[in-house]
């Protein structure tokens, strides 16, 4: 599939298609992040643009007292048969547009794309980072890159993320934490159980548990926040007549974000703490930290003011995280249902990307 040039100034309806016809699967970027420093290169203004890997960086640096950071991955998740990009009328979302990335999140892409090629003169300075890999794990996400080696563009007073969210303001993000929690026991023939100690067995409680556990809600910025814990994978056993010996429970515990990574662990512990001391034991697998709302400070609240005060927490983690960790308010706002990103039938409605499109617009103008 050859790459087409990208014209940032057309319909960012128009520029998302030619984004989405631009395979780039995790660790594949550089033909889109090839089209997309040329664009920026070649159609915009007054910017600074660097080249890092497969990242691509732009800033404008005007002096206007107020930076706003545009934040978007380039990757996707592997293609299934939905490329290149279609467009249709769906019966109950009107016109469509089809494609892998479509929603998560070449829209968003897009929209910041189009923006920075036809914005006249933005009230704030603009920083737009295109990264690469963040549909794989988190140790290669091409942010890391950027913040250990350019850390200087990753300064600003608010972060936009594109990530999908319907077009609405999603503030913030939850925290999350993998425990393995496992249990011991004894080999045995199953026709002979009581000369064995059957691990499996051992867990039953903590899976009793977990069924009759009851989420926290919490409201903090006036986004409510619903954690929960649930087990996400068992695993044990050796055979069809053997009493295994090894069992274990993953646990994913998605927490609210005004617990930090540390006070997540000590509530799993609580929870369990009556299978810790009966012998199960309990080990770390993954973690991230949340990321608070932030929208009381001045460049986030004049956001959703231009949102027309329409905003609701975000459930799961993004990269929000990482800019909160900085000291940096963010927020998600894309086109796209994220319950529809990396699904073969991904699709984004057309109407979306031009409102976004002509909120950030107004925000930025």
């Amino acid at each position: 599939m050859s790459n087409p040039v990208l014209d940032l100034a057309a319909d960012p309806v128009d520029l998302t298609a030619a984004l989405v016809d631009i395979e780039s699967e995790s660790r594949n970027e550089a033909a889109i992040a090839d089209a997309v420093e040329e664009a920026l290169r070649r159609q915009t203004t007054g910017f600074e643009i660097l080249r890092h890997g497969n990242r691509v960086l732009a800033r404008t640096n005007r002096g206007v007292g107020r930076r706003v950071i545009l934040a978007g991955h380039l990757d996707t998740v592997p293609v299934a048969g939905n490329l290149p990009h279609r467009r249709e009328t769906h019966p109950e979302e009107g016109d469509v547009l089809h494609g892998c990335g479509t929603v998560d999140m070449k829209s968003g892409d897009a929209v910041f794309l189009h923006l920075a090629a036809t914005l006249d003169e933005p009230a704030s300075d603009l920083t737009l980072i295109f990264y690469d890999c963040e549909e794989i794990a988190a140790e290669f996400n091409g942010l890391n890159d950027i913040e250990r080696e350019l850390p200087d563009w990753l300064t600003g007073d608010v972060a936009i993320l594109g990530e999908p969210t319907a077009g609405l303001i999603e503030a913030g993000c939850q925290g999350t934490l993998r425990v393995r929690l496992s249990a011991t026991g004894t080999r045995a023939h199953s026709a002979r159980s009581w000369m064995g100690d059957n691990a499996v067995h051992k867990l039953g409680g903590l899976l009793t548990t977990l069924s009759a556990y009851e989420a926290r809600r919490v409201d903090i910025d006036g986004c409510e926040y619903r954690e929960g814990l649930s087990a996400v994978a068992v695993s044990g056993g050796v055979a069809g007549n053997v009493i295994p010996d090894a069992a274990h429970v993953d646990v994913n515990f998605r927490f609210a974000p005004d617990r930090s990574i540390d006070q997540a662990l000590d509530h799993v512990r609580e929870v369990f703490a009556a299978d810790l001391a009966d012998g199960v034991s309990l080990e770390v697998t993954d973690s991230a930290a949340g990321a608070l709302p932030g929208l009381a400070h001045p460049a986030a609240a004049a956001l959703v003011e231009a949102a027309g005060g329409r905003f609701r927490a975000k459930y799961g983690w993004t990269d929000v995280s990482r800019f909160s960790a900085l000291g940096i308010p963010a927020v998600n706002l894309g086109p796209g249902d994220p319950n529809l990103a990396h699904r073969v039938d991904e699709r984004v409605p057309v109407a979306q990307i031009r409102a976004v499109t002509d909120l950030l617009r107004s925000y930025l103008s």
